[in-house]
C-alpha cells in the first residue's frame, strides 16, 4: 500500500504535516511512502506544467491512501491547498485514492469543517472518502485521543477500501 501525506499549510514543517503523518502511521501501522508539504511547492502552484508540481500531483494521484491535512483558515481548508488541488482533473485526478480529509484547529466551532468542506472536494477530483473526516485540536491532537479513536473506528474501513481497489 503506497501512503502519502499531503499538508496545505502555509507554514513548512507545520502541526498540520505532523498531525497528518500521525495519523497515515495510525491507519497503516508504519510511516507514509511519500509527504507533500503543498508550501514548499512555491510559485510553480500559481500555473499549470510546473515540473516540481507535476512530480507531486503524480505522487499523489499513484498513491492508494492520501491523508489530505490542512489547518482551518476562515472555516475551510486553506488557499494553499486549493491551489494544489486544482492542479488535479475533475473526477479522474484522484481516481483509485482512498482519501482521509483531516483538518486542525483552535476549537470545536469548526469541527464539521473537514467533512463539510474538505472531503466534497476530494470526492469531486475523483477521490473515494469511506470514512468521516478527522477534526483535531491543534494544541492537543498529539495528547489527547482523537486520532487512536478514529482509527479504532474507521481505520479498518479505509485499509479495507484500499484492499478492495489493490487486491492487496
Amino acid at each position: 500500500m503506497k501512503v502519502t501525506v499531503v499538508a496545505g499549510n502555509p507554514k513548512a514543517g507545520s502541526r498540520t504535516l505532523d498531525a497528518g503523518k500521525l495519523v497515515a502511521s495510525a491507519v497503516t501501522g508504519s510511516t507514509a511512502d511519500s509527504v507533500v508539504d503543498v508550501i514548499e511547492l512555491g510559485p510553480g502552484l500559481l500555473g499549470w506544467g510546473d515540473d516540481t508540481v507535476v512530480q507531486a500531483v503524480e505522487t499523489v494521484a499513484d498513491s492508494d491512501l492520501v491523508v489530505f491535512a490542512s489547518p482551518t483558515f476562515k472555516a475551510t481548508y486553506t488557499g494553499v491547498l486549493k491551489l494544489f488541488l486544482d492542479q488535479f482533473a475533475t473526477g479522474e485526478g484522484l481516481r483509485d485514492v482512498v482519501a482521509v480529509p483531516v483538518m486542525l484547529g483552535a476549537g470545536p466551532a469548526h469541527a464539521l469543517a473537514p467533512e463539510l468542506l474538505l472531503k466534497p472536494v476530494l470526492v469531486e477530483l475523483g477521490a473515494t472518502a469511506p470514512a468521516p473526516g478527522l477534526y483535531l485540536a491543534d494544541t492537543t491532537y498529539t495528547t489527547d485521543s482523537r486520532i487512536a479513536e478514529y482509527v479504532e473506528r474507521w481505520g479498518s474501513v479505509l485499509v479495507a477500501a484500499v484492499t478492495a481497489r489493490t487486491g492487496f
